[in-house]
């Protein structure tokens, strides 16, 4: 979201990223992806920055309504995922349908795009 690591809290976790390196290079990468198609969103500061209001009950709730996420209408069409971290296997554990369900959409999604070009 920041485009760059904003450093660590007092527990190892990383710290949020700054709101102000996103509103900086954000806009004008989009710009210049002017076919851009799917914007894969990691992690509850992604989701919340392109669901907006959509991103409602944390990310496990945000991530469950991902069909609906997907297919709603907007261009480029969003999905929501969780971060991708080692400290996520618990979380991965816990919601098997991550793995059951939504990767193998994710792998179809990506391999039409790909195969359209």
């Amino acid at each position: 979201m920041g485009s760059c690591f904003p450093g660590q809290d007092a527990t190892g976790g990383d710290l949020p990223p700054k709101r102000e390196c996103a509103e900086a290079w954000r806009a004008p990468l989009f710009a210049a992806l002017p076919r851009l198609e799917l914007i894969l969103v990691s992690g509850q500061y992604a989701q919340a920055w392109h669901l907006d209001e959509e991103f409602g009950g944390g990310l496990t709730a945000t991530v469950r309504r991902w069909r609906k996420i997907l297919t709603s209408p907007r261009h480029p069409r969003v999905l929501p995922l969780p971060h991708p971290s080692w400290r996520n296997s618990g979380w991965l554990k816990r919601h098997a349908w991550f793995e059951a369900e939504l990767l193998p959409a994710l792998r179809e999604e990506l391999g039409a795009i790909l195969h359209a070009r």
